[in-house]
C-alpha cells in the first residue's frame, strides 16, 4: 500500500497549477512591457515616504463619500455599490491609467442593528480577483456576527482594469507598485469613512495572498486600532514574484530587454536582484507595528507553493503579539477550502479590538 504525503501533495499541486497558469502561452507574463520607466523611480521616491521616521507621523487617511445604490436587501441585510473618485493625490492621480480613476466598492451589512454595535471589515483582492462575489461569500455567513463586510476592488482589476492589459497580468512593474499605493489609500479612506460618517463600533481590514499584503501595510498605517488579518499571504512582494511560483510568471527577458534598452547591460541573475531591490519597498516589516497587535491574526498555509513559511514568520516575528494560524494545505487547496478558518480569525480578532464607545 502506497501512502500519500499530503503536504507534498498539496505543495505540489500549487507547482501544477502554476505551470498550467503561469508557464503556458494562454496569457502573457506579468511585466510584459517592462519596468514603467519614470513612473517606477517617481513610485520608488513616493512609497519611500510612507515610512515615517517617528512612528504616527504618517498622513491622515482622506474621506470619501461614496455615491450608493441598493442592489437588494431582505428582512436582516442589504447589499449596496458605491463608487468614490479615488482619493490618491495629483501625482499618483496622473500616473494611474484612467480606468483606475473611478475606485468601486459593495456593501453587505446586517439591517437590524445599530452600526455603533456592529463591526465592518474591509476586504482587499488577491492576485487575480477581479470581482466582488468571491469575498462577499467569504463575508456573508459573518452577518449573524453583526460583522459587514465591505469589499474593493483593486486598480487594475475588474471595471478598473487598463485595456491594453489582459486578465490578472500587470504591464509593468511599475503598475504593480500603483496597485498597492492606491489601494492602500483608498482602503484607509473608506475605514475613515466607516468610523466617521457610518459609525461602525470597530473596523477591521483584511485580504488573501497579495490583498493580505496589502491588508497589512493598511492595518500598519491606519491611525486608531484595527483588527488586521493578512491571509495566506507573505511579508514582501519579493517572495512571490521571486521565490514563489510566480517567478515562473514574471517576463524576466522582457525586463532584461528593457534595461539593455536605455543602456543598462545585466544578466537574468541580475535583473532579478534588480526586482528583489525594487520590491523591497513592499516589505511590511518595515511598516510601523499596528496599534493592536494582538487583533493581527495571520491565516498561513503548511505546505504553501506560493508563500514560504519563513515569510509568514518575518512578519509574526515583526509584529510582537500577532498570531499565525497554520491550515493544512497549499496556496490554492487553503483559498478554497478553508472560509470557515478565515471567518474564525476575523470573529476571534475583532474580539480583540475595544468597541469605539461603551455599549450600554
Amino acid at each position: 500500500m502506497v501512502t500519500v504525503n499530503m503536504g507534498t501533495l498539496y505543495y505540489v499541486l500549487d507547482h501544477v497549477y502554476g505551470a498550467l497558469l503561469h508557464r503556458t502561452k494562454i496569457s502573457p507574463p506579468f511585466f510584459s512591457k517592462g519596468w514603467g520607466g519614470t513612473k517606477l523611480e517617481l513610485l520608488e521616491r513616493m512609497i519611500k515616504q510612507l515610512f515615517p521616521e517617528i512612528e504616527g507621523q504618517n498622513l491622515p487617511p482622506t474621506l470619501v463619500r461614496p455615491n450608493w445604490k441598493t442592489v437588494w436587501e431582505s428582512k436582516n441585510a442589504r447589499l449596496r455599490e458605491g463608487v468614490f473618485r479615488t482619493p490618491c493625490d495629483e501625482v499618483l492621480l496622473n500616473a494611474l491609467p484612467p480606468e483606475c480613476h473611478t475606485a468601486r466598492v459593495a456593501f453587505l451589512s446586517p439591517k437590524l442593528e445599530q452600526p455603533q454595535r456592529m463591526a465592518c471589515v474591509v476586504h482587499l483582492a488577491g492576485t487575480g480577483d477581479h470581482s466582488f462575489e468571491r469575498r462577499l461569500r467569504l463575508g456573508g455567513p459573518l452577518l449573524k456576527e453583526n460583522i459587514a463586510t465591505m469589499v474593493l476592488e483593486s486598480p487594475f482589476y475588474g471595471r478598473r482594469r487598463p485595456v491594453q492589459q489582459q486578465g490578472a497580468k500587470l504591464l509593468c512593474v511599475s503598475d504593480l507598485l500603483l496597485l498597492g499605493r492606491a489601494t492602500i489609500e483608498e482602503a484607509r479612506s473608506l475605514l475613515h469613512w466607516l468610523d466617521s460618517e457610518a459609525g461602525y463600533g470597530k473596523m477591521g481590514v483584511c485580504g488573501l495572498s497579495m490583498g493580505g499584503v496589502h491588508a497589512a501595510m493598511v492595518g500598519s498605517l491606519h491611525p486608531t486600532p484595527i483588527a488586521t488579518f493578512p491571509f495566506l499571504s507573505p511579508h514582501s512582494a519579493v517572495v512571490a514574484f521571486c521565490e514563489g511560483v510566480l517567478k515562473h510568471a514574471t517576463a524576466w527577458e522582457a525586463l532584461r530587454e528593457d534595461l539593455a534598452m536605455q543602456k543598462v547591460a545585466l544578466t537574468i541573475e541580475e535583473v532579478r536582484e534588480r526586482m528583489r531591490n525594487v520590491l523591497s519597498l513592499t516589505d511590511v516589516t518595515r511598516f510601523p507595528v499596528p496599534k493592536n497587535p494582538n487583533a493581527v491574526i495571520l491565516v498561513a498555509a503548511k505546505d504553501d507553493g506560493y508563500i514560504p513559511k519563513h515569510s509568514v514568520l518575518e512578519l509574526q516575528k515583526a509584529w510582537p503579539g500577532s498570531e499565525v494560524r497554520w491550515v493544512s494545505g497549499g496556496h490554492v487547496s487553503s483559498f478554497l477550502l478553508h472560509n470557515g478558518e478565515f471567518r474564525r480569525a476575523i470573529v476571534d480578532g475583532l474580539n480583540r479590538v475595544q468597541w469605539k464607545e461603551p455599549l450600554s
